[in-house]
């Protein structure tokens, strides 16, 4: 049996949140310490299901899932997003595959119970190769629920065992780009994950992305002070577990890219990137990549990483790897409700513009294969 509680974030949730991720499905967006930093500053409104498998001693969190209270404006009704915040790239609930198809309808049934919670749920960025989304799957076949589709893609993801590309073009280039940047001084990659260490490379992170085009354009983090406070807190919270690292890769001392990372469970995300455009011709974010990737396999303890980009990055074309994910939208209620209509109607409207500027971006670019590099 399981039993669900509905919570803000906390910290207190460490213990189980570090049992559960140990047996569980990743998402490092779910992680208490990043939920917490969200609320402390304001960033997101936060809920937090966690299941609780019931006679068990001690108590065993099963599962647990975040999402975040939004509205799109200020007279528009409530829905659930399951990106807690922005600057997650993950949905999916952190499960216990042994109890998935107990945790998904619990969860639903919480939600639709509750008083405070809207029926309308926003699945954006879900994993759909998780347990988690075979459960739902189930549950929707169940309930006579209709989810909308709004897309369906690939994510660039590693493992151990595939993906990586051995050889090639790709492989080719990689190593002139080393070689060249070599001629320059001496090229090394650095990632330490002692907090005091993070948070300094993470500020050189900060730095570098507000000086490239993001910063031109109002994009970057330290372009808005209210993201700014909350990334910074974000990062020290997961950084202080030792969740969180920013590999820089150097030339005589100096960075010239940085490689934002987090850990949660087995799975490390490679969430930022970004670099000095005066070497872009070396490639820095694809070689610092590559290098990161080596050292993350060449430990114990990560067993895949997830590029948190999207498949025509630059991450696409290092590895060969890739994972399915999925946008969609349900009402968990009965009928189509109005906050459902006019959620959907909003996020097709969106789904139309994104696709006609990607249709007129690709009609003013050159077609050649992009470069090995990012920002």
């Amino acid at each position: 049996m399981i039993s669900i509680t509905i919570d803000s974030p906390s910290l207190d949730l460490a213990p189980p949140w570090n049992d559960l991720v140990r047996r569980a499905s990743s998402n490092v967006f779910m992680n208490p310490a990043a939920l917490k930093a969200a609320g402390d500053t304001g960033f997101a409104e936060i809920v937090m299901l966690l299941a609780w498998e019931q006679g068990a001693e001690p108590r065993k969190l099963v599962g647990a899932w975040a999402l975040q209270l939004r509205k799109a404006a200020p007279l528009l009704p409530a829905v659930l997003e399951a990106l807690p915040y922005n600057y997650a790239f993950l949905s999916s609930p952190v499960v216990d595959p042994g109890f998935a198809d107990e945790v998904i309808p619990a969860f639903f049934a919480a939600i639709e119970n509750s008083a405070e919670l809207p029926n309308v749920v926003s699945l954006k960025s879900f994993d759909a190769e998780s347990p988690s989304h075979a459960s739902m799957l189930k549950v929707f076949t169940l309930r006579g629920i209709e989810p909308l589709m709004l897309s369906e893609t690939a994510r660039p993801f590693v493992t151990r065992e595939f993906g990586i590309k051995r050889s090639g073009s790709t492989r080719k280039k990689l190593r002139q780009d080393w070689n060249r940047l070599s001629s320059l001084g001496a090229v090394d990659v650095v990632n330490d994950r002692n907090p005091a260490g993070v948070g300094q490379a993470f500020e050189t992170f900060l730095t570098m992305e507000k000086a490239s085009w993001k910063g031109e354009q109002g994009t970057a983090l330290l372009s808005d002070p209210h993201d700014a406070a909350f990334v910074r807190h974000l990062l020290y919270n997961l950084a202080a577990r030792g969740d969180a690292s920013v590999a820089l890769l150097r030339v005589d001392g100096a960075a010239i890219a940085a490689q934002v990372l987090m850990y949660c469970g087995a799975t490390a995300y490679t969430w930022k990137t970004a670099f000095d455009a005066k070497f872009s011709k070396y490639s820095p974010g694809a070689l610092l990549v590559d290098r990161v990737t080596e050292e993350l396999f060449a430990g114990p303890d990560i067993q895949a990483i997830n590029s948190c980009a999207a498949e025509d990055s630059f991450m696409g074309q290092l590895w060969a790897g890739r994972r399915d994910m999925v946008d969609m939208l349900i009402d968990i209620g009965p009928g189509k409700s109005l906050a459902y209509r006019i959620e959907a109607g909003r996020l097709l409207g969106y789904e139309r513009l994104r696709k006609l500027r990607n249709r007129f971006r690709q009609r003013l670019s050159p077609r050649t294969k992009p470069a090995l590099t990012a920002s």
